[in-house]
């Protein structure tokens, strides 16, 4: 009798976590966003929050935006690439991808994400390249169900640079950019 009872506890547990969309990860994650990440006041509510990582102090730090739900990763990739408001400017917050072409468009298909490139290569002398793909794979990465990202430019994969400065064409997670994300 107490097997079935711990049993069913068990289930109980695995149900709420799954309801709670709490994601499997090969590696160690972010959970959410810092405690002074909140969401800014000139921000419409909405009724769920998404995440998005913007840079403070050189680091991949995520921060929570309200939306209204569903909403699709283009919706997604276009809070992030709206940048901090200027609540989260004040506090120190900015953007890797502003002013870039780095991010043009992207599809999701069960749990990868393809994000089109604009001309990589065309924006010579940008240190923050590490950062602003960091930003797009740390922020598509937090969806559900999303595991990976790749990058691709007129439907290639695109060599990017990871979190330690190497570069891949193949899919990435947040975990390639660990040495990047601000600690909670």
């Amino acid at each position: 009798m107490r097997a079935r009872a711990a049993a069913a506890a068990l289930l109980s547990a695995l149900g709420l976590l799954t309801a709670c969309g709490i994601p499997l990860d090969d590696a160690p994650r972010p959970a959410g966003a810092t405690a002074d990440a909140g969401p800014a006041a000139d921000v419409p509510a909405g009724t769920a929050s998404e995440r998005i990582c913007l840079v403070r102090d050189g680091k991949l730090t995520p921060v929570s935006r309200p939306v209204r739900p569903p909403l699709a990763v283009a919706g997604h990739l276009d809070l992030l690439l709206d940048g901090p408001t200027r609540d989260e400017q004040n506090r120190g917050y900015r953007s890797a991808l502003a002013g870039t072409t780095l991010v043009t468009g992207a599809a999701q298909a069960g749990g990868l994400v393809t994000v089109e490139t604009g001309a990589v290569d065309a924006q010579p002398g940008r240190t923050d390249d590490v950062l602003a793909f960091g930003q797009v794979v740390c922020t598509l990465g937090s969806r559900l169900p999303v595991g990976t990202v790749v990058f691709v430019h007129d439907g290639n994969r695109v060599r990017v640079p990871r979190g330690d400065g190497s570069l891949s064409s193949g899919p990435l997670t947040i975990a390639d950019y660990a040495e990047l994300l601000a600690e909670e």
